[in-house]
């Protein structure tokens, strides 16, 4: 399964409801949600601590972490 390298997230399963009258939905299609990944080449000289593991190698992560891997803390 894919997964983000840092936070470990990964796809899960959701129900799609359809509605058919004003109260009543009918939970008719499984289908599976898959996270935003992107390879990302993890700077050498990086600072944060999760990210050590990984510094000068590319990886996928969630977009979510790509986001924090670059704002100060």
């Amino acid at each position: 399964m894919r997964r983000c390298a840092i936070c470990k997230k990964g796809s899960k399963i959701v129900w799609r409801r359809k509605r058919l009258r004003a109260t009543k939905y009918n939970p008719t299609v499984k289908r599976k949600q898959r996270p935003n990944l992107q390879r990302v080449l993890i700077p050498p000289e990086i600072d944060k601590e999760k990210y050590k593991k990984f510094a000068g190698k590319r990886v996928l992560l969630c977009t979510k972490c790509i986001k924090a891997m670059g704002k100060a803390k």
